[in-house]
């Protein structure tokens, strides 16, 4: 396998950069940047976090493939909409406005909801769901975070993914 580097791909974690003690510092900043943006500007960041780091989520995530299949009715319930529909269940979702499927989204675990939203990303690049409109450009909010985001380390970075999706939907026995 080639080594990535930085230059290749700007989400990856590269071995030249110094291991600080406390490396989850500024993963509560960084939730807060990226949970400040409109709904859209969110999900574009999201699409643009997984186009970078897509593949590296799914090993991150203990037992993928089973995380995959417990996600599996909420994830075929999704993709059976039509594509309009799925739009407004991702809006929902990072919203959190509370309807049945945003429920359903809530009672997954963390590790689930990363499998979850690689499954929709893969499924997005297919066209299985709805894509990201050609030619799409984040909005200079979102791009000013994606620098922010980039210049984390891996590890930081998938926590703050982790805590993203995790925000995400409405947990029933919370709500």
């Amino acid at each position: 396998m080639a080594p990535h580097n930085k230059e290749t791909n700007p989400m990856l974690l590269t071995t030249d950069k110094p291991s600080y003690p406390n490396i989850f510092a500024t993963v509560p900043q960084a939730v807060e940047a990226i949970q400040s943006l409109s709904v859209d500007d969110q999900l574009g960041l999201l699409w643009v976090i997984y186009e970078n780091m897509g593949s590296l989520v799914t090993p991150a995530a203990p037992d993928a493939t089973e995380r995959i299949k417990i996600a599996g009715g909420l994830i075929y319930e999704v993709v059976s909409l039509p594509h309009q529909e799925q739009l407004q269940f991702m809006r929902d979702l990072v919203a959190q406005v509370n309807t049945p499927l945003t429920r359903a989204y809530g009672t997954l675990t963390g590790n689930n909801k990363l499998a979850f939203w690689y499954q929709l990303a893969e499924w997005m690049r297919s066209g299985e769901v709805i894509a990201i409109p050609e030619g799409y450009q984040l909005s200079a909010p979102a791009n000013a975070v994606l620098k922010k985001l980039v210049s984390l380390e891996f590890n930081q970075q998938i926590a703050v993914l982790r805590l993203i999706v995790g925000k995400m939907g409405i947990n029933s026995l919370t709500a």
